[in-house]
């Protein structure tokens, strides 16, 4: 069955003076603010729309790995995945690093390198950023 989830943005204001609020609708997990300097300098306190891209790759990479891990017959007992989002003003974003550590009973480093660079081939969110370089830092703890 497909889902469908939402948020919305209210912006006041230009680009570099003004500010907005992201809500996220679907989960109700609460509003965010965010501004152009939260975005090309300090944070401050607020998001921007390349943190929640971090927060989203993080997330479904995450779950494809673990997916992966336990088809192949070794569950994981647990994964800390980090996702990096680079934004240069002016370009865009410019490329996104994972980084995962994982603890994989039975498993040996190779064969979790393996199956972390299939999740970041093959994780939806990953999918929907093939224009954008993604690379990998994979490791056991």
């Amino acid at each position: 069955m497909a889902t469908t989830r939402q948020a919305h943005t209210v912006w006041e204001g230009n680009l570099i003076e003004g500010k907005g609020v992201v809500t996220f609708d679907s989960s109700g997990i609460g509003d965010y603010a965010v501004s152009w300097p939260s975005r090309a300098e300090k944070a401050n306190g607020k998001t921007s729309p390349e943190e929640l891209i971090a927060a989203a790759h993080s997330s479904c990479f995450s779950m494809a790995l673990s997916n992966g891990l336990t088809t192949a017959g070794n569950a994981p007992t647990q994964l800390n995945t980090q996702a990096e989002v680079t934004f240069q003003p002016g370009t865009g974003i410019t490329g996104i690093h994972l980084t995962v550590q994982g603890e994989v009973p039975g498993l040996d480093e190779a064969g979790f390198i393996k199956a972390a660079e299939d999740a970041k081939a093959n994780c939806p969110v990953s999918q929907a950023l093939t224009g954008t370089t993604i690379t990998l830092t994979a490791s056991l703890v």
